[in-house]
């Protein structure tokens, strides 16, 4: 078997409060491979995103990124300190844009911090990096809008710059911790279809972060099943249906099969442990 692109082995990861996140979790994701996690609240689905992005650090077990360790700033390095150069897009709930910036101008700036573009950004910025950016935004149907500012935008259009920002610098690994959480049904499933397009055209390895079990069967190619806290990974589901996917296909017998097995994967996930209900409270709920 070949070495993955993604590697957690034997991770465990305390908080400060002695909160144990992560306990024993093991995780395997293939280069370009869409692999969705799911889970109930707080089982440490964001923190093993925020573990492959190095923002945290485990308190035990190692975190590989291209077959390289995960340093604490974020930069895998090797053995021999090298700097592994894997460039990461990230995408959240929230689609945070800098109100002083057009629409183009905060897609474009990875392109601006990000190697190797940083070091041609001040000759390209108004040329070639535009025109990226300004692809991007016709390809996510925002054609026009790049010299408008953010709070001109609704949060779906928003929400769809925020993607063009995660992946302008061509990223090898796209982290996404419920980019599409906030938004309505309608949006949702609008932007599923961009997202899709986007990871078929680009193909980086993508790690998803959902509640939504749908859309975690509409986009991904695996699915992760959580535990409660201390999170583990409880089962792994091979996504079989083809693309690409489309809404109706969405609403067919197996994929409504698929998502309801998860449904109930995870609502014996959350049965709380003894250690997880203080003994007050359960004394009151007998």
């Amino acid at each position: 078997m070949s070495d993955p692109f993604i590697q957690l082995s034997d991770v465990t990861l305390r908080y400060g409060g002695g909160t144990v996140a992560l306990s024993n979790t093991d995780l395997r994701i293939e280069q370009g491979d869409f692999v969705a996690l799911v889970g109930p609240s707080g089982c440490g689905k964001s923190t093993i995103l925020k573990l492959v992005a190095g923002l945290l650090q485990p308190s035990s077990g190692g975190v590989l990124v291209a077959r390289r360790e995960v340093a604490p700033a974020g930069a895998p390095r090797g053995a021999t300190g090298e700097t592994a150069k894997v460039r990461i897009g990230l995408a959240f709930q929230n689609p945070t844009m800098l109100p002083w910036l057009t629409i183009r101008e905060n897609v474009m700036i990875p392109l601006k911090i990000v190697e190797p573009f940083r070091q041609d950004y001040a000759k390209k910025k108004n040329g070639e990096y535009a025109e990226r950016a300004e692809a991007l935004l016709a390809q996510v149907g925002l054609k026009g809008f790049g010299d408008k500012r953010p709070w001109q935008l609704s949060g779906g259009m928003l929400q769809r710059a925020s993607l063009c920002r995660a992946l302008v610098h061509e990223p090898q690994l796209l982290l996404l911790d419920e980019p599409f959480g906030a938004l309505d049904q309608f949006t949702r499933e609008e932007l599923w279809d961009i997202m899709q397009a986007l990871w078929m055209r680009q193909r980086p390895t993508v790690l998803l972060v959902t509640h939504d079990l749908r859309e975690s069967a509409y986009l991904a190619n695996r699915i992760c099943v959580m535990s409660a806290r201390p999170g583990r990974i409880l089962e792994e589901r091979e996504v079989p249906f083809a693309r690409p996917r489309t809404l109706e296909g969405s609403y067919a017998p197996e994929f409504a099969t698929l998502v309801q097995q998860l449904r109930m994967r995870i609502a014996q996930a959350r049965v709380p442990t003894e250690t997880d209900v203080p003994a007050v409270v359960a004394g009151a709920v007998a």
